[in-house]
């Protein structure tokens, strides 16, 4: 394991990159939100507001992880709809872990949202690594 003494070191690791570059993305997230709301909460219901929001955030996202984290070549199309289905399944598993530690468990929601965050980076990391951005393996097709 590489020891990380400057910022560059945790840019030189890919596991870095993605935490740098997803809070990165989250900023870019809120402030999508944030800004269309207020933009477009006279003409748009809030639902409409949201979905674009999601989808114009997804889009910096992928595009982000694409070239700063994974750095996966081509095969845009499939890679874009497979990041749709890691980020789905990020949003359920975050969901169910805060009905299983806040209605569960009785945690506190400061605590069970910290502890859901953390396992749905993890979850998005995996994710991502081995199926939105997978290599194809030498000899096979992968679209």
């Amino acid at each position: 394991m590489m020891a990380i003494r400057r910022p560059r070191d945790l840019w030189a690791l890919r596991e870095g990159r993605y935490l740098l570059v997803g809070g990165f993305n989250t900023l870019v997230g809120y402030g999508l939100g944030v800004g269309l709301y207020l933009a477009l909460a006279d003409r748009l219901h809030i639902l409409v507001i949201g979905l674009i929001a999601n989808v114009l955030a997804i889009s910096v996202s992928f595009t982000s992880y694409k070239y700063l984290v994974f750095c996966s070549p081509g095969r845009w199309l499939a890679e874009y709809l497979r990041s749709y289905l890691v980020y789905g399944g990020s949003a359920v598993l975050g969901i169910m872990l805060l009905w299983l530690l806040v209605d569960g468990l009785r945690l506190p929601i400061w605590l069970a949202q910290g502890m859901a965050m953390s396992l749905t980076i993890v979850a998005s990391y995996l994710g991502h690594d081995r199926f939105t951005f997978r290599r194809p393996q030498r000899g096979t097709t992968d679209g």
